[in-house]
C-alpha cells in the first residue's frame, strides 16, 4: 500500500488517477468500512482518503471520541483490507475551512479519480456543507461517479465506530467483535509491575499502552502475541485497580497460559475475546487465588472455541 502524505502529494504523483476512492475516517476499520472497500474494488484501483488527526480532535477536542485504533494500527488494518493507495490528509483548522466545491475540485479535477465511494451519511467541506447529493453532482460534471453504500447491519444493529466504542467501553468485547469483523485489540509494551501475580502463582505481563479506547474494568479471555511474531498464546487479562490489594491506578495485566519466558520490554498485541466477570474485591488473597484459577479455566474454554 502506497501512502501519500496529503491530497496535494497524491495529485503530484497521479497515482489516484482513475482510481475508486473511499472517503472517511475509518476508525476501527470495521465491517461498514470493509463494505465500502468491497464496492470500490469492483470499480478499479482500490484507494482511500482519510484524515489525521481525527477531525473531532481539532474541531471539538473536549468532545472528541476515544479512537478505536491508533494511527499505525489503522494503517496496518487498511493495508490488510487490500488498499493499494492511501491519502492521509493532515487535518487542521485551515483545512476544516475548505469550501465543499474546492474539495470536489481536488477530488475530481486534480486527483482525477474515477469514482468516490461513501456511506449514505457522508459530509465534507466547511461546516459539513457538502453532502452525497452535492458530491454526486460534482462527479457527474467531471465524468466521474459516486457510489453510495448503505449502512451495514449485524443482527439489526447498524455498524458504526461509535457503536463499537460503546460496546468496548461497556466491556462487551464479543459484541464489538461482531461489528469489527475481528477481535478488538490493543498494543502495548510489557513493563515491570509490582509482581503480586507471581507471588500468588499467576505471573502476569503488565502492559503499558497508548490506546485511547480500553475495555471496561474486569477479567477477560484474551489472546496475545509478541508483535513481529506469528504465534498467539491464550490467556486471561485483568483491567482495573486490583481492589483486593488497595490499588488506585488502572492497569492492564495479562497471564498467558503455560508461558514462562521473559517479556519485559517487548511489544504485545492483545486480542479481547470475551468478558468473564467484573472486577471485584476479595476478602483474602486465598479467595482471590481461587477465583483466578476458575477464571483461567473459563478463559481456556473461550480461547479454545476461537482456535478450534
Amino acid at each position: 500500500m502506497k501512502v501519500h502524505a496529503s491530497l496535494a502529494a497524491a495529485a503530484d504523483s497521479a497515482d489516484l488517477q482513475g482510481a475508486a476512492v473511499c472517503l472517511g475516517n475509518f476508525d476501527g476499520v470495521h465491517l461498514g468500512h470493509l463494505a465500502l472497500f468491497a464496492q470500490a474494488r469492483k470499480l478499479g484501483t482500490l484507494a482511500a482518503i482519510t484524515f489525521h488527526p481525527h477531525p473531532g480532535k481539532v474541531l471539538q477536542p473536549e468532545l472528541a471520541p476515544r479512537l478505536i485504533t491508533l494511527q499505525a494500527r489503522k494503517l496496518e488494518l487498511l493495508e490488510e483490507a487490500g488498499l493499494q493507495q492511501l491519502v492521509v490528509q493532515p487535518f487542521d483548522l485551515a483545512f476544516a475551512r475548505t469550501p465543499a466545491p474546492q474539495f470536489e475540485q481536488m477530488l475530481f479535477e486534480q486527483l482525477k479519480v474515477k469514482a468516490a465511494v461513501v456511506g449514505s451519511d457522508f459530509t465534507y467541506g466547511q461546516k459539513r456543507s457538502g453532502t452525497v447529493q452535492t458530491l454526486t453532482a460534482a462527479a457527474q460534471r467531471c465524468g466521474a461517479r459516486v457510489e453510495i453504500v448503505p449502512p451495514v447491519t449485524v443482527d439489526g444493529v447498524v455498524v458504526s465506530s461509535s457503536r463499537v466504542r460503546e460496546y468496548v467501553l461497556e466491556g462487551r468485547v464479543a459484541a464489538a467483535q461482531r461489528l469489527l469483523g475481528r477481535f478488538f485489540d490493543l498494543d502495548g509494551t510489557v513493563v515491570p509491575g509490582q509482581g503480586r501475580g507471581r507471588t500468588i502463582g499467576f505471573p502476569t505481563a503488565n502492559i503499558d499502552t497508548q490506546n485511547e479506547l480500553r475495555p471496561a474494568p474486569g477479567v477477560y479471555a484474551v489472546r496475545a502475541r509478541v508483535i513481529g511474531e506469528q504465534a498467539w498464546r491464550g490467556g486471561a487479562a485483568n483491567i482495573g485497580v486490583k481492589p483486593t490489594f488497595g490499588g488506585t491506578e488502572v492497569t492492564i495485566e495479562a497471564h498467558l497460559f503455560d508461558f514462562s519466558g521473559d517479556l519485559y520490554g517487548k511489544r504485545l498485541r492483545v486480542q479481547f475475546i470475551d468478558r468473564l466477570r467484573a472486577e471485584q474485591r476479595f476478602a483474602s488473597v486465598a479467595e482471590l487465588s481461587g477465583q483466578i484459577a476458575r477464571d483461567l479455566d473459563q478463559a481456556r474454554e473461550a480461547v479454545a472455541r476461537v482456535t478450534s
